[in-house]
């Protein structure tokens, strides 16, 4: 049996090598990443577990009850699964906008798929730099 110590020594080897994990195989094993807890300082990049989704932070800063992964777009943005296309979100700024090729569903995610034709894109599909696929 290993120590109290040299588990959590352990523990910390596993949570700084996942973090080169690229996001395929990081949604294959996000039981790796710490879950999201209100009053913790994340950095810029850093992905982490709330529920059953995998996220990444956007801008670096210290977590609040009411900014929660799923309500935070500005902060946070869900890592999704490759070749999935997820339900169009109102950008909050550039580090969350649409480039070209980039496809979404929308209104909901059984509504048409649209493919921007604009880079760094903030409109809503259907008013500027969207075409139907």
């Amino acid at each position: 049996m290993i120590s109290r110590e040299r588990a959590y020594a352990i523990r910390q080897m596993i949570v700084k090598a996942s973090a080169s994990l690229n996001d395929t195989d990081a949604l294959e094993a996000i039981e790796l990443f710490a879950p999201w807890r209100p009053g913790t300082a994340y950095a810029a990049d850093q992905r982490l577990r709330y529920g059953d989704k995998l996220y990444r932070v956007v801008q670096a800063h210290t977590s609040q009850t009411d900014w929660t992964p799923d309500a935070a777009p500005a902060l946070y943005t869900e890592v999704a699964k490759p070749g999935e296309i997820p339900v169009w979100r109102q950008p909050t700024g550039a580090q969350d906008a649409y480039n070209i090729g980039d496809k979404v569903h929308y209104p909901d995610e059984t509504g048409d798929v649209w493919v921007s034709t604009a880079e760094n894109n903030v409109w809503e599909p259907g008013v500027y730099g969207w075409e139907k696929e």
